[in-house]
């Protein structure tokens, strides 16, 4: 209970200021004896309590941002419906080979572009477009597979967006909470959740949220994007290895 509890704050605390917790949670609820589809499905529901105290945590960022949110969360919600179904009817090595290289074109995306110049910038057709399908796509790998979940979407946001990055990274936090709590909706009708172990990581990764809110609020735009990239890049890493 406690190495689960930890884990949930440790995930938490990584999800609010990047993403990645799953990292932590998955293998710790493997370890202590849950099977692999079992411990997917809870870590889902569980993480998502987390990804509500991030999205609180990053009110401040999030203002001015709500037509975005809206929009977007949309294409959230259909794509996490998509991702939940087939990770319920698809074996997960579906998506083994193509995830590393997936991070790491998002972490390419987050080096090569540009720090735009922050401006609300406005939602022409082509753009919302572009964001929909951007949180459809992300919303259906992140209900499936779920690992570095946050970096891809982060570095599509900034592609979409001129803002400053941690604006993008409160929508993001928004967004996948979305993403997650529509897939955990889906699973608890569907697949068996361990209830004890998704409170636990519940319970963490609430508190751990809202340490990282606190802290990775004042990271630097440019130090917080290298932060992704190192992240992104230590995750496709070890997907590679195993």
């Amino acid at each position: 209970m406690l190495a689960v509890a930890a884990a949930g704050f440790a995930a938490g605390g990584v999800n609010a200021i990047v993403g990645s917790g799953s990292l932590i949670t998955f293998p710790t609820l493997l370890a202590v004896g849950y099977p692999a589809v079992t411990a997917n499905v809870s870590n889902s529901v569980g993480l998502v309590f987390g990804n509500l105290s991030a999205a609180y945590g990053y009110r401040e960022e999030l203002r001015g941002q709500r037509r975005r949110a809206l929009i977007m969360s949309a294409g959230t919600v259909l794509g996490a419906i998509t991702g939940a179904t087939l990770l319920l009817a698809l074996p997960s090595s579906v998506f083994d080979a193509v995830v590393p290289v997936l991070i790491l074109f998002a972490c390419a995306l987050m080096v090569l572009r540009p720090s735009p110049k922050p401006s609300h910038g406005s939602l022409s057709r082509h753009r919302i477009a572009a964001l929909v399908g951007l949180a459809y796509l992300v919303a259906i790998y992140g209900a499936y597979f779920g690992a570095a979940q946050g970096v891809i979407l982060l570095a599509g946001l900034r592609l979409l967006i001129p803002e400053d990055l941690q604006r993008l990274n409160g929508l993001k936090n928004v967004l996948v909470g979305v993403a997650n709590g529509v897939a955990a909706i889906q699973f608890t009708f569907f697949a068996h959740v361990a209830w004890g172990a998704a409170a636990l990581v519940a319970a963490g990764s609430i508190a751990g949220a809202q340490v990282g809110a606190r802290y990775g609020r004042r990271i630097p735009d440019e130090r917080l994007r290298w932060t992704v990239v190192t992240v992104g890049v230590a995750v496709a890493v070890v997907l590679f290895v195993k």
